[in-house]
């Protein structure tokens, strides 16, 4: 769905899709890596390491949900690009 225009942009405003499709790909891979560090990092904690088992697991799921966030937009933008809304083709 497209938003009505307002008046104030310009009537050829594109989005870079292909910048944001390198950003996610990108943000995809580090945060599902750290997110295996991280759960493997938890694993590994004993009782009395710094930073906590219950500490890295909250991190794993942030960088999990980050990832997912990524995986999403990437879905979003391969549909978009399937449209024909590539701005920079």
């Amino acid at each position: 769905m497209r938003r009505p225009r307002t008046g104030t942009e310009p009537v050829t405003a594109r989005s870079p899709l292909r910048l944001r499709l390198i950003m996610a790909s990108a943000a995809l891979v580090v945060f599902a890596a750290a997110t295996a560090g991280l759960v493997i990092w938890a694993d590994s904690a004993g009782p009395n390491t710094y930073p906590g088992r219950n500490a890295l697991l909250v991190l794993a799921v942030v960088c999990g949900i980050l990832a997912l966030l990524a995986a999403v937009d990437l879905v979003v933008l391969a549909r978009r690009h399937r449209r024909g809304e590539d701005a920079d083709a």
